[in-house]
């Protein structure tokens, strides 16, 4: 598709979005960040670094993180700051309800490299992974609710043996299975890196875990990592809102592991990762499973909602990428996988080689946290010669709901199945349900199996899920084919996914920041009218 062409249907999603929501979000990108609340603008400013000749309090962020008191401002000046907060964290933030933001997105940048070093130097030996290649975080805020961040950049901050890897972090109690954190919100933001080893690797972006919210993270881009641009997980009900991101060249540009009920992703770009946007289930560390999209206490209604997105040209299987998700399958608009009741409505998905919008049951290869899943499941022939005759946890995909999408040029890599829908799942009481989406220029949606939004295959919201056994293990194949490469078995020639030849980084962009920094913020020497 043409890129005007795309651009006026972009367009088009954000007028519906105005209608949807009855606002502008073009107006409401020039509006003050939602961190004004009453309470901030009764604290004080503490102020980082020299600005227009004026000397601020502190020389370094940490130091004026430690001086805070709930309902305090951190104004940052521009300049390079490599913080060593903490040994895991450039910055550490553990007191609820400050707020830090920088007075130029661009320019304002906490840096992980050794000091000395040129701002998100690439060089090798001015990357710091901590005391013995453990790793560090950029920002990380622990267990402290009501923290905004804003209008700052943040690169470089590399994982190692011990973790970390972590650009900017809302962290509720990783691992823990425990919700530590409430509110949180941040805006104007750039996370990424310049550097990529096996070692020692950037892996998320802006991230959020075990958090109830209300959170939102806005007007963000994020790019370089191993794992994922944006983050949000182990929140059963996670009360979070992402709008106005936009995510490139990682193997995931949204990984969202166990988060459901109130989740909402609109109104942002996914573009040239392994896959734009990942909804999963795991039986891991982020705890509990599954991924869950109905509305707590309202069976039937679906609450998780990804809508209004702009999600192309996913096809780049040269990211950087580890652990499992390396093994995403690429060229992949939006997977949704062992997920349920989730909503995936309104959106533009162009150009991504596989499939545009996959819906997949997951076969999870550990035991670890099978909650909602089926424990030791055998797959009926002839599901058990391609997926294994026992499967220590089984997620089923069911009761989501795709709808009134629009498709064009999915499919490109032209392998069987390969195309605008697909539906991955072995029968079950409940299926998932589309209906209504459309290609672009009228034609004809290619889906797997075929007529999937016919009434008598998945068009019918609600129904049971009764799969053709041909046409499913085909596309069970295709998609571990993808996943896993010729050495899974599941390839036949001519099978032709991209597979990774090198490792490539994207340069970091200038980004349009915040309009009025000092909105919002008490006064102080830095924000008098000039």
């Amino acid at each position: 598709m043409k890129d005007a062409v795309a651009s006026r249907i972009w367009m088009s999603i954000v007028v519906a979005t105005v209608a949807a929501f009855g606002g502008s979000p073009l107006a409401r990108a020039d509006a003050p960040s939602n961190g004004e609340d009453a309470d901030s603008h009764r604290g004080r400013v503490l102020q980082v670094g020299a600005y227009h000749h004026r000397v601020g309090q502190y020389a370094s962020i940490q130091a004026a993180v430690d001086a805070a008191q709930p309902g305090d401002w951190i104004l940052i000046a521009p300049g390079t700051y490599h913080e060593t907060g903490s040994v895991t964290d450039g910055v550490r933030i553990t007191t609820a309800g400050i707020h830090l933001r920088g007075l130029d997105r661009n320019g304002v940048v906490i840096d992980g490299t050794f000091a000395g070093s040129a701002t998100c130097s690439a060089d090798p030996a001015a990357q710091n992974s901590g005391p013995g290649g453990a790793g560090r975080n950029g920002i990380q805020v622990f267990q402290a609710d009501g923290v905004t961040i804003e209008n700052l950049s943040v690169c470089n901050f590399l994982g190692g043996s011990a973790g970390g890897g972590n650009e900017i972090w809302w962290n509720g109690g990783d691992g823990s299975g425990v919700i530590g954190l409430g509110s949180y919100h941040g805006a104007w933001l750039t996370a990424s890196t310049t550097f990529y080893s096996d070692a020692n690797s950037a892996s998320y972006g802006i991230f959020a875990s075990n958090a109830r919210g209300p959170g939102v993270i806005e007007h963000a881009y994020a790019s370089n990592m191993s794992d994922s641009s944006f983050y949000v997980g182990a929140c059963p009900d996670c009360n979070a809102v992402l709008r106005h991101v936009h995510a490139q060249n990682s193997p995931q540009g949204f990984s969202g592991t166990n988060a459901g009920g109130h989740l909402v992703l609109e109104a942002s770009e996914w573009d040239h990762n392994r896959v734009g946007i990942a909804s999963t289930t795991l039986a891991n560390d982020d705890r509990p499973s599954p991924q869950d999209g109905a509305c707590p206490g309202a069976a039937g209604r679906s609450c998780t909602s990804i809508r209004f997105n702009y999600v192309h040209d996913n096809n780049a299987p040269n990211t950087p990428g580890a652990g499992i998700a390396a093994a995403v399958p690429t060229g992949t608009g939006i997977l949704m996988s062992g997920g349920r009741n989730d909503t995936v409505r309104d959106n533009l998905v162009t150009g991504n080689g596989a499939w545009g919008i996959l819906l997949n049951d997951y076969p999870d290869g550990t035991l670890g946290y099978c909650t909602g899943g089926d424990a030791f499941f055998s797959p009926p022939p002839p599901f058990d010669q391609i997926l294994g005759p026992v499967i220590p946890c089984y997620f089923h995909s069911f009761g989501n709901r795709v709808l009134d999408n629009r498709l064009a040029g999915n499919g490109g890599f032209g392998n069987p199945t390969n195309g605008d829908l697909a539906n991955a799942a072995l029968d079950y009481p409940v299926g998932n349900c589309f209906r209504h989406n459309a290609d672009v220029g009228g034609g004809t949606l290619t889906t797997a199996p075929a007529e999937l939004q016919d009434a008598g295959v998945a068009g019918v919201c609600g129904a049971a899920w009764v799969g053709d056994p041909l046409q499913e293990t085909e596309l069970f194949l295709q998609l571990v084919c993808d996943a896993y490469g010729p050495g899974s078995g599941a390839c036949a020639a001519p099978n032709q996914y991209p597979t990774q030849t090198t490792t490539t980084l994207l340069p970091i962009p200038h980004e349009r920041g915040m309009p009025h920094p000092c909105d919002g913020v008490p006064d102080n020497s830095w924000c008098e009218e000039r």
